[in-house]
């Protein structure tokens, strides 16, 4: 679920708020990172839930108008093809995600039910709904396809859910990009036989990248003082009021993973870190940014600083 983009990014948020320096104790920091990251799968849980509360909704809609006083011939018989969406019962009935919201304790919903009524209304009153409707009965796919479809449109660009979540825990609006993005991947690879285990992804993709985001913090901060003077040597023109604080912090990690990480491509390690600046900084910072590494890159090679292994890593 996690990329090294994202990691990167979370990697510079913490050393950003760091005020300490390389000697100084930085145990807090770091928990704070990994708790930063793994705070990420608390949002997967509290959206894929959500579309489980959805149709637990749906359900309470139809027999509330089934029970009405004044019930409708249409009221007492329901076309109940939301309700009995296949894939939302895939997810309502999968074993392994209802024991990782019991394990991160996802009762979100319980007290706020009002944005499941949101989410809800948005469906009921949409065209996806109503063209979805017109039928009874689907296949698979046709489920599927809605719930896709209602994920993409309806509840990702929510401005009332995306203001919940701003004010749940700040650092998920960064990473909501990437959870909406793997769980509009996961509904689409999903089948009417998915095993249990299909809805409840990896954080990190292997060990070696969650070892890459403690390392490549630590090495940050330890090395602060040289990498300070690398950049300083690079930037005497500048005045040092005008390198935004971002652009700093994200030179600093680049020049430590060029020195420092060896598997890692010089592209790549570029590229990574012009995008996350185009994004998070001011928009001259991504040219500054590239001037000042592309020097140092020359420099390097230059020197034989830049140990790459493997083919194809410069």
């Amino acid at each position: 679920m996690l990329n090294r983009r994202h990691i990167r990014v979370k990697v510079m948020q913490t050393i950003y708020a760091f005020k300490g320096g390389e000697s100084d104790d930085f145990s807090k920091d770091q928990k704070f990172l990994l708790f930063s990251i793994d705070n990420m799968y608390n949002l997967y849980l509290l959206l894929i839930s959500l579309l489980i509360e959805v149709q637990k909704r749906a359900e309470e809609h139809l027999e509330k108008k089934q029970k009405a006083h004044l019930a409708t011939k249409d009221d007492k018989d329901p076309n109940r093809k939301f309700v009995n969406n296949q894939l939302l019962h895939i997810l309502k009935d999968n074993t392994q995600l209802k024991n990782q919201f019991e394990a991160y304790k996802i009762t979100n919903w319980e007290l706020d039910s009002e944005y499941v009524d949101v989410i809800f209304r948005g469906i009921m009153t949409s065209d996806l709904y109503k063209d979805y409707m017109t039928t009874r009965t689907s296949d698979f796919k046709e489920d599927k396809d809605f719930i896709v479809d209602v994920y993409k449109n309806i509840i990702a660009p929510n401005e009332k859910l995306y203001d919940y979540i701003e004010d749940k825990n700040l650092t998920w609006l960064d990473d909501l990009p990437t959870v909406n993005t793997t769980i509009l991947k996961l509904l689409r690879k999903s089948k009417a036989s998915s095993p249990d285990n299909q809805f409840t992804p990896k954080l990190y993709k292997d060990q070696d990248d969650k070892q890459f985001a403690i390392d490549l913090f630590k090495k940050t901060i330890l090395n602060q003082s040289v990498l300070n003077a690398e950049i300083e040597k690079r930037t005497q023109n500048w005045d040092s009021d005008r390198i935004a604080n971002v652009d700093f912090v994200l030179l600093q990690m680049a020049i430590c993973e060029l020195l420092n990480f060896s598997s890692i491509p010089v592209k790549v390690t570029m590229n990574e870190y012009l995008e996350i600046a185009k994004e998070y900084s001011t928009p001259k910072s991504s040219i500054f940014i590239n001037g000042i590494l592309d020097k140092l890159v020359k420099e390097y090679e230059a020197d034989g600083k830049l140990t790459k292994l493997g083919r194809g890593l410069m």
